[in-house]
């Protein structure tokens, strides 16, 4: 397996996140706080340490972005005071940005980042059974998870009508300006 080290990876993520790297020492602390930690395939403080190598590769393709939380607790725990949160969510950004390709494993959840935030811009709320139907027609797996939402329909759990929110013209206004900040259309 061949590695590849990009130089600029490191510079990137710190521009990005507004974190220095170099200041991890690898001490563990965040991956020994990190409530997730078990079902990331690299632990935090490895990304950390792959960052700084330069291993974009490895850290963009990692499933360890997508699982954080961002509770930050290892942000927290961190002795030189890195935002560790702040780096996944760097890194999010940067696998948003790039066009990458990603493991099947993982693939869906930029999409489904995006199909929520237009889906809470829509309605000011989380309208569940819109953001499931953008998302089965955007995958093609219309049958996957068929038996969880039967069951959750049956319970009452799922609204089939969407609820707007009576904030939802001030949620939109922040989805504008975050848009326009970025320079990007959602």
């Amino acid at each position: 397996m061949e590695i590849k080290i990009d130089s600029g990876f490191r510079e990137e993520i710190e521009k990005e996140s507004g974190q220095n790297v170099n200041l991890c020492y690898q001490c563990m602390k965040c991956t020994a706080g990190c409530p997730m930690a078990d079902e990331m395939d690299a632990a935090p403080a490895r990304i950390v340490h792959a960052i700084r190598l330069g291993l974009r590769d490895k850290v963009l393709k990692s499933n360890t972005m997508w699982v954080c939380a961002s509770c930050q607790t290892c942000t927290t725990r961190c002795p030189q005071d890195i935002d560790i949160a702040g780096l996944m969510e760097a890194c999010r950004h940067m696998l948003f940005k790039e066009v990458l390709e990603i493991s099947d494993d993982i693939k869906v959840i930029p999409l489904f980042y995006r199909i929520a935030l237009k889906n809470i811009r829509t309605f000011g709320r989380m309208y569940e059974v819109g953001m499931i139907a953008a998302l089965k027609f955007a995958t093609r797996e219309f049958f996957k998870d068929l038996k969880l939402g039967a069951k959750m329909g049956l319970k009452g759990k799922l609204k089939l009508l969407p609820e707007s929110s009576k904030n939802r013209k001030e949620v939109k206004k922040i989805f504008d300006r975050a848009l326009e900040i970025e320079g990007k259309k959602l």
